[in-house]
């Protein structure tokens, strides 16, 4: 048994790139958690998406061991979480489950807007703070600048902020003394019953159900029957044991300590993140508090290329949702692209990366619709709707109005940007809030801006104006109304659903103009032209026409009379014009994929 004032449980948590899973890397290499010959880079991020991309997606707990200069051990649970905005659910529930965290920033890079949110998330959750600055071996480094911005957050002096080299490993002592003075240990009843907190899990192919576990009261040990408090199920703790990183089954786990449980669960239902186990003989008398549910900010309709595949994708989402809690989804019909899942995602990196990790994981091929936002219709009886897809929103003649969501952005730039962000943010009708200098080169803005504006291409644009400087998050604000229309694309005169989208009315015509060009380079010729339209309403805004194949009929005709060659032509045209009316157009994969893209 571990005595808990020797047990420490922290968080990294910093804006992407700034260096937490290099960071992580050497504190595993430093303790000896990893043997050197099992080292690799990014060792914490398990997915092959993860290190091909550069980003932490899922929060990842290990448990390392360090012998500190006061003589003692201390048991150091650390959990490496993401640093997109995405993501800040993850990073949220992790939060949960610690009592420190190291707030971690690039030397060069300085204070960016996650770093913001994330200090200000660490700090709701009451956490005690220890700043870190990193890559201060850069040529470009400024660590006495950014011990300076980090102060002005968390507070304190110069001698608070420790300077690392997570590539170097310079500071990395320093840094783990830090964590085993500085951070408090875990408080709980050891000897009260047990209350253990379900803050991730994962599917097993053939163990079931693995939970992560932060055991907050008493103690679980193996082989004794627990409960879920959240649905009443009962099982008995086939193992418990915690990660080296590599799973090491342990007999006891007590309060205070991070660990897995497996009870051989089959059915995914059943085991809720956020829900408490307890005894199942002596059971405490309340659940912990759980977590709130995520707002999904973005949706998206996936449907699998093969009508077939229909169950295996519903399959492939149930497992899914198991290891990312902020995943939601219902069934959908298209009468484009036939059955699926309107999902609904925390971004749209984070749609990205559900349809890939689907794709790959459970190998699926799927298309994804263009991304919309929740929309709120008000109808002329007085009721309200919500709208997630373009389909939903109701005929003109019964709408009264419609309110889209609001977002509270914040950006940080360098001063010298400060001109093209804020032009940026009003061509997407963006409303000035305050603005601030955290230093005389760097400016921190506030605005409310529509959400649909952000999902498409914002971050792209605000990173190539700045030359990649600028920093943005965001949170959810209120809904206002807005003249908001939807456009359809017609194909052959039928409208496909998978392209309608509702924008802005001094939009629609941009939208419309750019989906109609796109769509006439991506989809093959056929044997008919095809026209490509786009409408508001019955009101056609924009065409393109797909110009038919033509076969060289008269090649065979070597002389002879005019009339012959008319007569094949004719024939020829009538084929035609029977085509058209019967023919179906074929869309490929890569024309639903370019909704995406467009450039507004």
């Amino acid at each position: 048994m571990t005595d808990p004032t020797r047990i420490r449980n922290f968080s990294i948590i910093a804006h992407i790139d700034h260096g937490k899973s290099t960071l992580a890397d050497r504190l595993l290499e430093f303790t000896g958690a990893v043997e050197q010959r099992d080292m690799r880079d990014q060792l914490l991020d398990t997915m092959d998406i993860e290190r091909e991309r550069g980003i932490t997606i899922k929060a990842n707990t290990v448990r390392i061991e360090y012998p500190a200069q006061d003589g003692h051990t201390y048991v150091l649970n650390l959990i490496d979480t993401p640093g997109h905005v995405d993501f800040s659910y993850e990073v949220s529930r992790s939060l949960d489950a610690c009592e420190g965290a190291l707030l971690l920033v690039d030397a060069a890079q300085g204070v960016e807007a996650q770093t913001l949110a994330n200090a200000y998330l660490a700090i709701e959750n009451g956490l005690e703070i220890i700043p870190v600055v990193n890559k201060i071996d850069l040529p470009s480094a400024e660590p006495e600048r950014v011990s300076a911005e980090l102060i002005g957050i968390v507070g304190g002096s110069d001698e608070d902020v420790i300077q690392v080299s997570a590539k170097s490993g310079a500071g990395i002592e320093e840094l783990l003394e830090a964590i085993v003075t500085r951070l408090p240990a875990p408080e709980g009843n050891g000897d009260g019953p047990l209350r253990a907190m379900v803050f991730d899990s994962y599917y097993d192919t053939y163990r079931g159900v693995v939970c992560s576990l932060r055991v907050v009261d008493g103690h679980i040990s193996d082989g004794e029957q627990v409960r879920f408090m959240a649905t009443d199920l009962i099982e008995s703790a086939d193992e418990i044991g915690v990660l080296r990183p590599t799973a090491s089954a342990v007999k006891r786990l007590s309060a205070g300590e991070v660990g897995y449980l497996i009870t051989g669960i089959k059915e995914i239902d059943l085991i809720r993140v956020g829900d408490t186990v307890t005894d199942s003989i002596a059971p405490a008398d309340t659940a912990l508090p759980g977590y709130g549910e995520p707002k999904p900010m973005v949706f998206s309709g996936l449907f699998p290329t093969d009508g077939d595949e229909f169950e295996r994708l519903r399959e492939a989402l149930d497992k899914l949702r198991l290891n990312d809690s902020s995943l939601v989804y219902q069934p959908e019909t298209s009468r484009a692209l036939g059955f699926g899942f309107r999902c609904g995602f925390l971004g749209l990196l984070h749609m990205e990366i559900v349809r890939e990790r689907l794709e790959r994981e459970y190998d699926l091929d799927l298309v994804a619709t263009a991304p919309s936002v929740e929309y709120q219709a008000h109808l002329t009886d007085g009721a309200s709707v919500q709208v997630r897809s373009p389909q939903d929103l109701p005929d003109p003649q019964v709408l009264a109005s419609v309110s889209e969501p609001y977002v509270k952005v914040m950006v940080i730039t360098p001063s010298e940007y400060v001109g093209t962000v804020m032009e940026l943010i009003q061509q997407r009708r963006g409303e000035m809030g305050e603005m601030t200098y955290l230093t005389p080169e760097r400016v921190e803005l506030h605005y409310q801006v529509p959400l649909a504006e952000i999902v498409f291409d914002f971050f792209d644009q605000l990173k190539s104006r700045t030359r990649g400087y600028a920093s943005m998050d965001y949170e959810p604000g209120e809904y206002r109304s807005s003249d908001l229309v939807r456009v359809n694309i017609l194909l052959n005169g039928v409208p496909v659903d998978a392209f309608s989208s509702i924008v802005h009315k001094e939009r629609a015509y941009r939208y419309g103009r750019a989906m109609v060009e796109r769509l006439r380079k991506l989809i093959p010729r056929q044997l008919f032209d095809v026209p490509v339209q786009a409408a508001v309403g019955s009101r056609i805004i924009a065409r393109e026409t797909i110009k038919a194949q033509r076969k060289d009929v008269t090649a065979k005709c070597y002389g002879g009379d005019i009339t012959r060659k008319r007569k094949l032509l004719e024939r020829q045209k009538e084929g035609k014009r029977r085509m058209k009316m019967v023919g179906q157009v074929e869309v490929p994969q890569e024309a639903f994929i370019s909704a995406l893209r467009i450039d507004e």
